[in-house]
């Protein structure tokens, strides 16, 4: 395989003072991966690629650079530490961060284009900057004041952003500032995702420009209806009482709008949403020539989702088309217009896969552009003059992604053309007409290289190759660096389960080696994939365990029979699914299948609860970090739609879905870890569980973290929270190789 030819080639470039990987220097600098980036974009002019990357001595500090396409050199074009030399981050903008899990992240966490690829929009603690791409060091500050989700308009005439709950625009000709709204204060916000649409949603904004500046669509809503959950923030040196309104499944949610202003007069328009209230307004776009405003509304229940076109003029609407489901309707990114025809491109599972099709403007479908036996990520580029669309998949290899090319015209539907070339994963970023694209690839034994390509496949030049040589900050660990062996297994109903596994060091069959289980479990998420690793499962396989990961029913990027199995009974197929591999796991002649050990964080962490209260017979010690207990507890949008309904509509659903119905079942060591300012999982979850434990006089262990949120994410907080995993395997596995 090609991963494990590229992993020989670099162990013989490597130096013979090779390292143990420690934990100390997992959580170090530089970056183990070497010179990560993040944020891939091409520039409309085709002259750059930008990106944002971790300074040497600070991963986590982001500046903005740039590979000159015409030159094919790096640089770096704008200093995050020059801008803000020392960041203060408002509340609402932790927060926010921590919706899109940024939260460990300091300096240029996003920037976008005009445009005409001369300048660039760069915000950093809430203040904005605007830098001319061929003078950067000439950053002018256009606004401050905790400015968030700011955006270049589509024809460049204007910057917009939110401040203080209400749009503004600045024009940028004139220079002038504009508050296009102003009834935003208390429980009004406009311009904005709810909680629940930025957590659960995907909503990284809540307005969207016309294609020719003419208007912005925008969200407005009322959370007053939202219940206020008084939670506590328990940090080193003092305790803050937090009302947060904060929508538990069956609760009411946010009350929403959906507007239209005009940058230029400001004058509002309303777009009526319909009698029924109790709605989710998922997106919103416009076509490409700005004449109808297209938004998504999902009924409560989610089983029904409906494509609205407004007619931006008169604002008459009508029903494009429908998606239901007996489950739920998936929401998605990958509704594009085309600009040189009245179409447009949409995805649905309703063939139960996710394929691709062409619409008309009226509805009507014209033909799919993807079939068969496989599905699609999501759309990563159109290409209307070569007439191709670009897709990510793992058509090939169901722990891999890779892009493929299909036609508009749906010739070869079922036969998408691969462009990337080798096994593992690829995450491809295209320029805005898909004439190029950058290809960030990696596979368990290659960190992440870094390309530019053509719609082909054919290389332009390295970005990054980021060889894996004796400068490579992994190098001296490439002499312990285990291999990752991949495999599957049937579940009870005969669907396959995909497993990695990682063997310990110096392994013998003749052995008898401890397992550490890592399990996620959750929808929308996968655990098992073919790209470079998790240092801690390799440090877990050095120190003598085998490292066991298996993807159980209702996990991600799998047709609708494997997503739909754990509907309106969360855990029971997910355990059932990790059981079958624990039982697997324990006729391996290596395994000692009485040191079974599992970890798991979020939904891994209630899965981990799960399962020792279904087999701790099975499984010797487990560790719970942020775990869901009660889902009653958790919001709306998400457990509505995989426990079907609400608390009091479904009650035995909800009942058998938590933790507390299979508590009896626990007899293992446990330990319970919670980040003690959680504002995701509350950490009611865990109090709650410490009182049903005590009341039946269970003992564990529990290590909480002040101040902590749901990742515990500041670098000393992660550093030891793995330290603590470790010591508590090692501890209950006694018998663990040394």
């Amino acid at each position: 395989m090609r991963f494990l030819l590229c992993f020989l080639a670099a162990l013989s470039s490597v130096p013979a003072s090779a390292e143990r990987l420690t934990l100390d220097r997992i959580h170090a600098d530089p970056a183990l991966a070497g010179p990560g980036v993040r944020n891939l974009r091409v520039s409309p002019d085709g002259a750059r690629v930008t990106y944002l990357r971790g300074r040497q001595d600070n991963q986590f500090q982001l500046d903005l650079w740039e590979f000159n396409m015409k030159d094919k050199t790096s640089k770096r074009l704008v200093d995050s530490k020059l801008l803000v030399p020392n960041e203060t981050l408002s509340p609402e903008e932790q927060a926010r961060r921590e919706r899109a899990r940024t939260a460990s992240l300091t300096g240029i966490l996003n920037y976008s284009w005009s445009p005409d690829g001369k300048q660039l929009l760069v915000p950093i603690a809430g203040d904005l900057y605007l830098v001319d791409a061929a003078k950067p060091q000439a950053a002018r500050k256009v606004a401050s004041g905790n400015v968030a989700d700011p955006k270049i308009s589509p024809k460049g005439r204007y910057v917009s952003f939110v401040r203080k709950q209400n749009l503004y625009v600045i024009d940028l000709v004139s220079g002038a500032e504009k508050q296009l709204t102003t009834d935003g204060a208390g429980t009004i916000f406009n311009g904005e995702a709810e909680f629940v649409a930025q957590e659960e949603m995907g909503q990284r904004t809540g307005y969207y420009w016309a294609p020719d500046d003419s208007a912005i669509a925008y969200k407005r809503y009322d959370e007053a209806p939202v219940p206020v959950v008084r939670r506590f923030e328990i940090f080193a040196d003092r305790t803050d009482v937090v009302e947060q309104r904060y929508p538990a499944a069956g609760d009411a949610n946010v009350l929403v709008e959906l507007m239209i202003v005009s940058p230029a007069t400001g004058v509002q328009r309303k777009v009526e949403l319909g009698p029924n209230r109790d709605i989710y307004l998922v997106r919103a776009d416009w076509s490409a020539n700005s004449k109808q405003l297209l938004y998504q509304l999902q009924s409560r229940d989610q089983k029904r989702l409906d494509l609205i076109s407004v007619d931006a003029t008169t604002l008459a609407q009508r029903t494009l088309l429908t998606e239901t489901s007996k489950t739920w309707v998936s929401i998605h990114d990958d509704l594009r217009f085309l600009s040189k025809r009245n179409a447009f491109l949409w995805t649905s599972e309703r063939s139960g896969r996710n394929h691709l099709y062409l619409y008309d403007l009226d509805g009507k479908l014209l033909h799919p552009v993807s079939s068969g036996e496989w599905g699609i990520d999501n759309v990563l580029a159109v290409d209307e003059k070569a007439g191709r669309v670009y897709v990510a998949s793992n058509r090939d290899a169901v722990i891999d992604k890779q892009t493929y090319a299909l036609a508009l015209d749906g010739s070869g539907a079922d036969k998408p053309v691969r462009i990337t070339k080798g096994d593992g994963w690829h995450e491809s970023a295209f320029s805005r007409n898909g004439e190029v694209f950058v290809d960030t690839f990696s596979d368990p034994a290659t960190p992440p290289q870094i390309s530019i390509r053509r719609p082909d496949g054919a290389m332009v030049g390295w970005l990054e190759e980021n060889k894996l040589d004796a400068s490579h900050p992994y190098a001296k660990y490439t002499s312990d660096h285990l291999a990752t062996d991949y495999g599957t297994i049937k579940a009870n109903d005969g669907q396959t389960l995909y497993y990695s596994m990682i063997k310990p060091s110096n392994f013998s069959a003749a052995k008898k080696y401890p397992v550490y289980l890592s399990t996620y479990g959750g929808p929308h998420a996968q655990h098992v994939s073919r790209k470079w690793g998790n240092y801690f499962d390799q440090y877990m396989a050095q120190q003598g365990f085998v490292v066991f990961r298996l993807d159980n029913r209702g996990s991600w990027r799998r047709e609708r029979a494997f997503t739909d199995a754990i509907y309106n009974g969360l855990g029971k197929h997910e355990v059932e699914d990790q059981l079958t591999g624990i039982d697997w796991l324990g006729k391996q002649g290596f395994v000692d299948a009485r040191r079974i050990g599992v970890f798991g964080w979020s939904y891994g962490g209630y899965m981990t609860l799960r399962l020792l209260a279904a087999a701790s017979d099975k499984i010797a010690m487990g560790v719970s970090v942020a775990p869901v207990t009660d889902w009653a507890l958790y919001d709306t949008h998400y457990t509505e739609r995989y426990v079907g309904g609400t608390p009091k509509g479904q009650p035995d659903a909800y009942k058998s879905s938590g933790v507390f119905a299979h508590l009896d079942g626990l007899k293992s060591p446990l330990l319970l870890v919670h980040g003690m300012a959680d504002d995701n999982v509350l950490f009611t979850n865990t109090t709650r569980l410490i009182d049903g434990l005590v009341n039946r006089n269970v003992r564990f262990d529990l290590m909480t973290y002040p101040g902590a949120k749901h990742g515990i994410s500041s670098r000393p907080g992660q550093r030891h929270v793995y330290g603590t995993i470790e010591a508590f395997f090692k501890k209950n596995l006694a018998d663990a190789p040394k």
